[in-house]
């Protein structure tokens, strides 16, 4: 019987950027904008980005080859795509090439007007979107020119089908951001709104932290999570624990 589903599922979220330090020091100076001269697309990983993505890649280079991934799926945002090539440079996947497979419905979440803005910066500068994003909540919250967080989900709804229609059966990684990683558990999970955004309230989603799925051994029809924010590798290898959002997700 078809099962749908990839045998085995990582998700992870791409290496600390820079557009991580930048939001860091405009949070830390009381600034309202995030000064950082690209677009969000083209954001490169940091130092310690690159250090994380090599000690994910080494330390799934060190499991059996069958537990390794087969199959690479990539956020087309230059962090994630860099994060992607490392961690098959250091031998994670069980593959013919480096090039991950860029899959634009894993993009990080558009934020319209409030991009590049701190909780401060939309305070000062669009009061009112702050005002509607506590009524509606930031599940639903759209800001003019972006997506909620259901506007996210609906493009993943297809990105699963497309998972389950090509890589049923295979061993999948997939490198993308925190909020993806969030709607995708919501997706994979059957969550609803409120529990999500409880998972969203413990703890920031750590950069190279893996969540992991597996078919559920009782339905056979079905992913069961094996793992959520799993930073060991990280640790293992001496590499830093990051997790503060990106530049421009200060109101996520």
């Amino acid at each position: 019987m078809s099962n749908r589903w990839p045998a085995r599922l990582w998700i992870v979220r791409h290496g600390e950027s820079a557009g991580n330090v930048a939001r860091d020091r405009a949070d830390a100076a009381g600034l309202g904008r995030i000064d950082i001269a690209m677009r969000d697309v083209e954001v490169p990983l940091s130092h310690a980005g690159r250090d994380q993505a090599l000690a994910l890649g080494a330390w799934l280079a060190d499991q059996p080859e069958d537990r390794r991934p087969q199959v690479l799926l990539a956020s087309p945002y230059l962090r994630a795509r860099h994060t992607a090539e490392l961690i098959a440079e250091a031998g994670g996947v069980v593959a013919d090439t480096f090039a991950p497979c860029i899959d634009e419905r894993l993009r990080e979440r558009e934020f319209g007007v409030l991009d590049r803005l701190t909780r401060a910066g939309i305070l000062e500068h669009f009061p009112e979107e702050a005002e509607r994003r506590t009524f509606l909540g930031k599940f639903y919250h759209r800001p003019p020119g972006g997506e909620s967080w259901a506007d996210v989900i609906l493009r993943l709804r297809s990105m699963l089908d497309t998972l389950s229609l090509h890589h049923e059966g295979q061993r999948v990684l997939i490198v993308c951001h925190q909020v993806v990683v969030l709607c995708l558990r919501y997706l994979l999970e059957n969550l609803d709104e409120t529990a999500i955004l409880a998972i969203d309230a413990e703890k920031d989603v750590s950069n190279c932290g893996v969540t992991e799925y597996e078919i559920d051994p009782d339905s056979r029809r079905s992913m069961r999570l094996v793992r959520y924010n799993f930073v060991a590798p990280l640790r293992e290898a001496g590499a830093p624990v990051t997790s503060a959002p990106d530049a421009n997700v200060a109101a996520r």
